[in-house]
């Protein structure tokens, strides 16, 4: 493509994907993952996007036609557009890249600059400026190379959650977290909340098999109240968990503080939580020295944040220091980029774009409700 040239978006297709996870109890509460998956086509044949958006199931038709009722925001709009200004771009989608790079490498090799225009800084002024952004990304750009080095070479950290589904039997828990270690995972994070005593006794499983060298996180999926929070985890402080995460509903921000403040006696962190507003989280963790780590699984959820934690250990933080990306080993099977776990670590991906784009195949076979894979279960 030349340098004069101009690429348009032509066309946009929205598909209703869905795995019968829910047949195999993956899952903290069993259900089928799903996708609606988004196909941009282009003036150019040989260059499309393909984006989607993770979803549980039920409701996943409802976020397609919301998706397609979006369509005309983007059809006749050009891709260089988007390249010169991605945070105006962003906007614009939501008030009404097809570049030869991984994402998380083109957003790395942007300037300083560059980086803060695709940010809306318009409801987190208050806590971190454009000014004070921008200081704090050019004290780390005289070494953002040798972070990109790094990353190509070590790999970024992760940590598995397919070890401790809810639905999953002493046995079957025993085997895996015997796989995770022997893969080289040293994080492994468990669901909880259902049931205390059998928290307790799956709890009692797997640290007996990981040992306390490793570290357990564990996630309530926000089904406490506040108070019923600080009571439960009281009882799984013996298993010495890293982090709780979502222990209630992740719009509770003063819960999240009260409960973390009931944790601090035994050394409990608690975790909550479109590529632009994550840009923005990752510049106010990094001012006030909180660490992120991506919550991932789910249908090409790990293919996505891998490229978010590597622009944050580039660009924003520098360090991948108490950071782990979350690894749950369903479904890659179906990407054309899949991501690459190895020795415990995401292996930084190579090839063009987001890693987003689905199998022609698995679209196919599992477009709901009309894809084989459907009719048959029907």
């Amino acid at each position: 493509m030349s340098s004069t040239s101009v690429t348009t978006i032509t066309g946009v297709i929205v598909d209703d994907i869905r795995f019968p996870t829910s047949k195999q109890l993956d899952g903290s509460d069993a259900i089928d993952y799903s996708s609606a998956y988004v196909i941009l086509h282009t003036d150019n044949p040989l260059l499309e996007g393909h984006g989607h958006s993770f979803t549980i199931d039920r409701g996943t038709e409802i976020i397609c036609v919301a998706i397609k009722a979006h369509t005309h925001l983007l059809i006749g709009r050009t891709l260089e557009e988007f390249i010169s200004n991605p945070g105006a771009f962003w906007r614009h989608l939501t008030s009404d890249s097809q570049l030869r790079k991984p994402l998380w490498r083109l957003i790395s090799d942007l300037i300083p600059e560059q980086f803060l225009k695709c940010i809306d800084f318009r409801y987190i002024s208050d806590a971190i400026t454009p000014d004070e952004a921008l200081k704090m990304l050019k004290e780390l750009e005289t070494t953002k190379s040798e972070r990109i080095k790094q990353i190509k070479e070590q790999d970024y950290p992760a940590y598995t959650s397919s070890a401790g589904w809810l639905g999953y039997l002493g046995e079957k828990i025993q085997r895996l977290c015997r796989e995770a270690i022997n893969e080289g995972f040293t994080h492994l994070k468990i669901k909880v909340g259902r049931d205390l005593q059998d928290d307790i006794r799956r709890l009692k499983i797997i640290r007996q098999k990981v040992g306390y060298d490793r570290h357990i996180m564990i996630d309530a999926n926000q089904v406490w109240d506040i108070d019923q929070a600080i009571e439960w985890m009281k009882y799984l402080v013996e298993f010495h968990p890293y982090w709780i995460e979502e222990p209630t509903s992740p719009d509770d921000i003063l819960g999240h503080a009260r409960i973390s403040q009931a944790l601090q006696l035994y050394n409990i962190g608690v975790a909550t939580g479109g590529v632009n507003e994550v840009l923005a989280v990752l510049l106010l963790a990094a001012k006030f020295r909180v660490p992120v780590c991506p919550h991932a699984g789910g249908v090409g959820l790990c293919e996505l944040v891998q490229h978010l934690s590597m622009i944050d250990f580039v660009v924003v933080s520098g360090t991948w220091e108490n950071r782990v990306i979350e690894f749950a080993d369903h479904l890659h099977e179906h990407f054309e980029d899949p991501c690459i776990i190895k020795n415990g670590r995401y292996v930084a991906p190579s090839r063009p774009g987001y890693s987003t784009q689905m199998k022609k195949n698995s679209r196919q076979q599992y477009s709901f409700p009309n894809g084989p894979v459907w009719k048959t279960n029907s």
